[in-house]
């Protein structure tokens, strides 16, 4: 049981998890726009979010805390090393207004985890802004950079499902939020400091009502279609539901985090 346990905790930790859910948003894209499958944009996605999320979970521990590098640190970085090498391979074969954005994106990573200015804080610890940033950041992953490198029309329907992308991380992150509430700095200024976590979750509820009508919204949608989009919607909204400060880390990392990849099944199966 404790093997498991362990390679359970370095599956998220190493970041392999969330970038699982990064793949199978890229994928749900292709699907929900008829877009062919790009190995090359699908697996940048992949190993790009292993090496950004681990940047940015490890460089102040790294850089200014000097942590003893344990076993699994030592495996972590060994796996970041490896998905820099995987992410710099399929860089170079985007196309290259895709590789631009691709490079905004390590740009904006960077200053998500450094200070603009010494002594300054970084973006991170912007108050209120987090939330945003993230969620911008996964519509421009998951949705834009498909979309950019398949030379794909920018019609209603792209809108759509970038504001409809959006909705979904926004409310993971609420879920996040109200588990992390304890923990988070008050001068973070989240959603559930500022409103209280019962207002927060009718916010995620309404929310969700939206995510759902924005699929209404695509020409000719198969009924399978928006049954697939209302059990996704359902079921966030129930994990938003038993969403307290008393969950444990797995709540969040491990089953809120496999939403996504329950949605790629989902359409698949």
């Amino acid at each position: 049981m404790s093997i498991l346990k362990n390679i359970l905790s370095f599956y998220i930790e190493s970041s392999l998890h969330v970038a699982f859910a990064v793949y199978a948003l890229v994928r749900i894209t292709f699907l929900k726009l008829n877009i062919p499958y790009d190995e090359a944009v699908t697996l940048f996605g992949f190993y790009g979010t292993i090496v950004g999320y681990n940047f940015i979970k490890y460089d102040e521990l790294a850089r200014i805390k000097k942590v003893k590098l344990t076993f699994r640190f030592k495996a972590i970085i060994a796996l970041s090393a490896i998905s820099f090498l995987a992410t710099f391979y399929y860089f170079l074969e985007l196309q290259t207004k895709t590789k631009c954005i691709g490079f905004l994106a390590l740009i904006i990573t960077i200053l998500y985890t450094l200070p603009f200015f010494p002594n300054k804080e970084n973006m991170r610890n912007w108050s209120g802004v987090k939330i945003y940033l993230v969620a911008l950041a996964w519509v421009g992953v998951t949705v834009c950079l498909p979309v950019i490198n398949a030379n794909h029309d920018w019609n209603s329907i792209v809108f759509l499902k970038c504001i409809q992308r959006f909705i979904l991380v926004f409310v993971l992150m609420l879920i996040f939020e109200i588990i992390d509430l304890k923990t988070d700095n008050w001068h973070l200024k989240t959603i559930p400091q500022q409103i209280g976590v019962s207002k927060t979750k009718y916010l995620t509820y309404l929310l969700l009502l939206l995510f759902f009508f924005l699929d209404l919204m695509k020409p000719n949608i198969s009924f399978r279609s928006m049954i697939t989009t209302f059990s996704i919607a359902l079921i966030v909204a129930l994990f938003t539901y038993f969403a307290t400060i008393k969950k444990n880390k797995y709540y969040t990392s491990f089953w809120v985090e496999s939403i996504p990849i329950f949605w790629l099944i989902l359409l698949l199966i």
